[in-house]
């Protein structure tokens, strides 16, 4: 029986920092959550020496890091990058995928199953997130345009049929036929996600009512307000500004969304209704000026300066190189953003929004031992997955 008691930690609850308390883990799950001393015989304790204890980061959108993407093809991919993830105190994500063909699409769900075994040391994927290749020509970003296309019974179908370790798929919702291709996702257990998309609030309203409740990284490939003979229409911005209900996620890094816009989306929607995410790429997490973004074999070259990855004549970012740390951070340091409301929106809102909150997302007893201890500056000194030690920086932590 693993038994962990990690004492003097400031423990991050959802409505308080427990100063100098203790938390113990049995086998995978909390056990107790305490102000005082317990008596937890026969326990590796762990010092934590003032650090902050919270919640593993979850991320609902990354595409790899470490030098691996997760359309790489291989295990040996996942696995790199799922470990890289960890290091910065990611304990839970899902996979993200490019828009692709169809191959590609099925390869990347089978390499996804055999790593999911294999997995030991690396953040917990908790399914696939397929972005695209339904999408707006006009807003694709850095998506390859070739691969860009309506949504296709056959094809969706064929994918749906094949897996049950889809969590979210995103897409337009104003291309033809996306009503059905919504109600198929959903009869899956599927979140379908509005992403790259030209619509207007008129068809953002009945959307959401198919099922669209959630925005992928808002304001990066998707419209805003324009004008048609004089007449103002809201985009996809304002409607998610309008729509209460509707959650959204934001690419944290301080480059795709400056301070001041993060402060913006903060004030207007919440952290009940905002989930930090990443979008990074191979890059993240890696020293290097230059990378690919998708699959090594059927990737783009990008170019990785001013803290983001770019296009190779920067007229679009390519990704964030950032790793979920660096999230907290920004939103804390250059946002302005109290500790507890940052650190709700990279644990408890995204584990809502995917309905995992059950067993995620918050230090309570009898969910799952996910938890990083970080310093005053967010450096990660330790990551814990399902009461397993996965990372430890052996010059903080003892």
């Amino acid at each position: 029986m693993n038994r962990i008691k990690i004492i003097h930690g400031n423990i991050l609850t959802p409505y308080r920092i427990i100063k100098d308390g203790v938390i113990c883990i049995e086998d995978e799950k909390i056990c107790e959550v305490s102000e005082r001393d317990v008596n937890f015989p026969n326990a590796t304790v762990i010092d934590a020496r003032g650090d902050y204890v919270s919640p593993g980061f979850i991320d609902l959108h990354t595409h790899g890091s470490g030098g691996c993407d997760f359309m790489d093809g291989t295990v040996d991919a996942f696995l790199k990058s799922l470990e890289m993830h960890a290091q910065h105190g990611t304990t839970s994500l899902y996979p993200t995928t490019l828009a692709s063909t169809l191959k590609e699409m099925l390869a990347t769900i089978e390499i996804y199953e055999k790593s999911a075994k294999q997995n030991t040391k690396g953040a917990s994927m908790m399914g696939l997130h397929l972005e695209g290749p339904y999408f707006s020509m006009n807003q694709r970003g850095a998506q390859d345009p070739q691969y860009i296309r309506d949504p296709d019974p056959k094809e969706y179908m064929e994918i749906l049929n094949s897996t049950r370790n889809i969590a979210r798929w995103s897409s337009a919702p104003e291309l033809k036929g996306s009503q059905a291709f919504a109600s198929a996702l959903l009869s899956h257990g599927i979140l379908p996600s509005i992403a790259h998309t030209d619509a207007i609030y008129e068809e953002i309203l009945p959307a959401f009512e198919w099922g669209y409740t959630h925005v992928t990284h808002l304001y990066s490939g998707m419209s805003g307000i324009t004008r048609k003979n004089g007449f103002r229409y809201l985009g996809v911005i304002e409607s998610a500004f309008l729509i209460d209900e509707m959650t959204v996620e934001i690419i944290a890094d301080g480059v795709h969304l400056p301070p001041e816009l993060l402060q913006l989306i903060y004030k207007i929607k919440g952290p009940g209704k905002i989930a930090l995410i990443t979008d990074s790429m191979r890059a993240a997490g890696m020293p290097v000026d230059k990378s690919i973004l998708g699959s090594l074999s059927n990737g783009q070259e990008v170019l990785v300066e001013d803290g983001v990855a770019k296009l190779p004549d920067r007229s679009a970012f390519a990704g964030s190189v950032a790793t979920t740390d660096r999230l907290v951070r920004t939103m804390h340091f250059s946002a302005g953003i109290p500790l507890l409301e940052t650190i709700q929106m990279i644990t408890y809102t995204p584990a809502c929004i995917m309905g995992i909150d059950k067993n995620k997302g918050s230090l309570s007893v009898n969910k799952d031992a996910d938890m990083v201890l970080f310093d005053e500056q967010i450096n990660v000194n330790m990551t814990i997955i399902k009461g397993n030690i996965v990372y430890k920086n052996e010059t903080k932590c003892h």
